[in-house]
């Protein structure tokens, strides 16, 4: 099993950006208050990800996103 590093939500989003996820336009949703969660849609995946915008992922939190996303830790790790 590889190494994950402890990033933040903001550079989660970047890698998933890089990975082909982009922003979802929130003008039609309800902002969530709190953590501020940032919303990634993909083309041709019906998941969606909500990314709390958080200064470190927890482990499980982080790894789901990714599980979500049909990548592997490894392919996550190369987007840093």
């Amino acid at each position: 099993m590889a190494q994950l590093r402890v990033v933040s939500g903001r550079e989660a989003v970047k890698a998933f950006e890089k990975a082909g996820w982009s922003r979802r336009d929130l003008k039609r949703r309800q902002r969530t208050a709190g953590s501020h969660h940032t919303v990634l849609t993909k083309e041709g995946e019906e998941n969606i990800l909500s990314v709390p915008d958080h200064t470190e992922l927890a482990t499980g939190t982080l790894r789901s996103l990714i599980r979500a996303a049909g990548m592997t830790v490894e392919e996550f790790n190369a987007l840093l």
